[in-house]
Parts: C-alpha cells; structure tokens; sequence
C-alpha cells in the first residue's frame, strides 16, 4: 500500500480548502442582494415615482423586478435582466401612474424581487403594503371674508376634508405656512399672512393651498379686499458728522470696509448689508412655535413718540445727490435715552445679538410664523431660547447699527415678512380681524 507524505497530504488540503474558498466566495456564494426604497411610499398619488436600489456585490445581479397588486391584479413596473454579470449595483427610477393603471383608491402591495448571478440564485423580496390615494383634498373656508391693508396681515382659517401634510397660502411666487390648531374641539388650520405694503389693487392672486401624504394638491382662491392706503415718503440728508459718526461702527464688523469712504460704506449699508441682514431676518422666522403664544393686544412702548412709521419711502442725500433708497419696516419711537424695552407679547426669544443695520437685537417668536423684533438696543437683557411674558423688559434704547439717534425700532414679522405694528396695537383690528374669526363655528 502506497503512502502519502505528510506534505502532500497537506498540500492536498490546501488545495481543496482553496477551491472552496474561492468557489464559495463566487459562484458558490449564499449572500444576498440588498434592496434599498429611497422614499416612503406608504401612500401613492396620481403619479409616483421612487428610487429604488440594487446591489449585489460578489456575483452581480440576474435580474430585478417590481410589481404592484391591488384586487389581485398585478402589473409589472420594471423588469430587467441583466445579460452581463458584471452589474453590481443600480438604482432605478420607477414611476407609478395610477391613473393610467386603473388603480383605485384603497390598499394594494407593491413587490420588489432582486436575484444574483450565484449558483443558488440567491434572493431578495421586499414587500410593502401601501395605500392609493388619488383623491385630492378638498378645503372649506371658515374665514370668507378677508379685508386687507397693504402691508398688513390677514389671519385665515379653513379646514381639509384629509390630514395634509404641506397646506398654507400661496400669493405669486410666496407661501406662507398654515398651522394645525383646534377650535371649538374641531380640527382645523390658521394661517396668518402678509400682504406687501407696495401691493397693487388686484394683486396678488391669493390661493389656500393642501398636499396630502400621497402628494393630491388642491387650491382653492381667497376671497379678498385690498383696501387703499398711502404711505409717506421722506427726503434724508446725511451729514458728514452723521457719516464719521456712524460708519466705523460698520468698519469694525466688516474688515473689508477698511479703506473705504463713509459715503461709500453707506452705499454698502443701505444696500447689500440690508439685503443680507434681512435674509437672516426670514432664516430666523422660518422656526416658529406650532401654537399661538400671544395673547390680547400688542404693547407699545411706554412714552415714546413716533419718530418713523411703517412704509416711509426714504430716499438719502449726501451733497446734493440722491444715493439710496429704502422702505421702512417698522415703527420707530423714542423717549428718553436708555429706556427700557418691554416684550410686546408673550413668546420665547427666538435671537438676541448683534446684526448689521440693526445694531443689538431681539427677535421674539409669538407662535405660529408671528415674531416681533427690537432694534438699536444699547443692552440686551434676555438669551436666545428664553421664555418672555408680556411686559418683560428684554433690552434698553440705543444708537447700535444704523442710528442717527437714541429711539427704538420696533417691527412685526408674518412668515418671515415685515407687517405692519399698528394693526396689532389697536384692540379694535385684533377683535375686529382675528378674535372674531377666532370664534367662528362649524
């Protein structure tokens, strides 16, 4: 009997171990492929597309398929088989026309199956019970009469026949979020809009809009007045001292002004840094409480004469030439230097810091897309996050930012838009424009 040395039964071994190893690691191997839906797609509207990954990475992958079934019909929305062995991985866009599928509103399933190019054809099903949704929702006006200032604000309430997951108001290119509130035990959505100060009589078209989860829209138009209202234009002369004054505060902040003159450093002020400072403005009010946090009238500050009023055109000169414009959006009121500041309503502080023309600052959320902002301040006295009751002081009068003088400004925002304080001062608009449409019944 022949017998083997020790070194080639090993060598033997090795051998076969490898084969294995490799056999196993390829066309012998038992993973299977990974099927990855990019989006949530428990719901499915008119027309739905979803990505839809595959990935196989030892053998590649045969083939991929995705069907959907609803009253145990199934339809095929992709079926691919993949003839060279080499596709590792893929994403696939897939479109559902429900419509065009005859697919009903109700419950259906929809399958995806991926196999490998392995001797075991291994495989991978996903199976997902989804719901059709081709109905869109329908909106019912509580609020069917609206009149409206220019550069005020409009509060409008409604209701949806579904849950919706993106509804608001819709005026040109502008949309203006609603909030879920309950009234009189009901569900229902509120939204508060602004109307630009510049507006036009018959503009803008003003549209309630919904979207439910299965992506139906629908609209519906507001029914509105915009009531005629001017507002004053101003001709402000710069002085040098006012210039020499005032520009280096803006030198300090903004290293790249260095070198410039105060007269060109206003022109940025007025211009770019305005722009820029109000961007940060709207960045700001796009994070607001979902429930309303004011309550009854809006403080005005105490013995303080109205210096500048909400929509005053202002045009600058400066040696006889005109070199910027601007509108203000607030309400400016001094009394005696270093006067305290109070919370015009409840809110919590949504910033309170230094920004540009605004000097020292404070921005108050009052729930629901509502903030009120306090600029020029000499001291802040409140931190980001903190809760302020109506009355709180929260600063002191100032000169920071672009001030000629110690006074404050005071200003409202609506979904990140100036409106108008005055209305919300007087006790009259708020019962006349948002209590009683608070205190409707359905």
């Amino acid at each position: 009997m022949k017998t083997y040395k020790p070194y080639v039964i090993a060598a033997l071994i090795l051998l076969i171990a490898g084969i294995g190893f490799l056999f196993f690691n390829s066309y012998g191997e038992w993973e299977k492929p990974t099927v990855r839906i990019d989006q949530d797609i428990s719901s499915i509207g008119k027309y739905t597309t979803t990505n839809i990954t595959f990935i196989d990475t030892r053998t590649g992958l045969r083939n991929t398929n995705v069907t959907i079934t609803q009253d145990g019909k199934t339809q095929v929305l992709s079926l691919i088989n993949y003839t060279d062995s080499v596709t590792k991985e893929t994403t696939l866009t897939v479109t559902i026309d429900a419509i065009a599928m005859k697919l009903h509103d109700g419950p259906a399933v929809l399958d995806v199956v991926a196999t490998d190019n392995s001797l075991w054809k291994n495989k991978t099903a996903v199976s997902r019970q989804i719901t059709i949704d081709v109905t869109p929702p329908q909106i019912f006006l509580l609020t069917p009469t609206n009149n409206i200032n220019p550069g005020g604000t409009c509060v409008v309430l409604y209701r949806t026949s579904k849950p919706v997951i993106v509804t608001g108001i819709k005026a040109d290119n502008q949309f203006i979020q609603g909030y879920p509130i309950t009234i009189s035990g009901k569900p229902c959505i509120i939204t508060y809009f602004p109307v630009p100060a510049d507006v036009r009589q018959g503009a803008p078209r003003i549209k309630v809009t919904a979207r439910d989860q299965a992506g139906n829209e629908s609209s519906i138009n507001l029914p509105h007045l915009i009531k005629n209202k001017k507002f004053r234009s101003d001709k402000m002369v710069l002085s040098d001292n006012f210039l020499q004054q005032k520009m280096p505060e803006f030198q300090n902040q903004h290293p790249d002004l260095q070198g410039k003159t105060p007269q060109e450093i206003f022109v940025y002020v007025n211009s770019q840094m305005r722009t820029d400072n109000d961007s940060v403005l709207r960045e700001i009010c796009q994070k607001s409480q979902p429930r309303q946090l004011w309550e009854g009238t809006f403080l005005r500050m105490k013995n303080a004469a109205p210096m500048a009023l909400f929509g005053d055109k202002r045009t600058y000169h400066y040696q006889g030439k005109a070199i910027g414009e601007s509108t203000h959006m607030g309400v400016d009121l001094a009394s005696t230097a270093n006067a305290p500041v109070e919370a015009a309503n409840h809110g919590i502080v949504a910033y309170a810091g230094y920004l540009g023309i605004y000097g020292n600052m404070v921005i108050i959320d009052h729930g629901l897309g509502f903030f009120s902002i306090y600029a020029h301040l000499n001291s802040i006295d409140v931190k980001n996050g903190q809760e302020v009751k109506k009355g709180n002081i929260i600063g002191h009068t100032g000169t920071t930012g672009l001030a000629g003088g110690d006074h404050l400004h005071f200003g409202l925002l609506i979904g990140g838009q100036f409106v108008n304080p005055q209305e919300w001062w007087d006790p009259h608009w708020i019962a006349d424009n948002v209590s009683k449409k608070m205190a409707v019944s359905f």
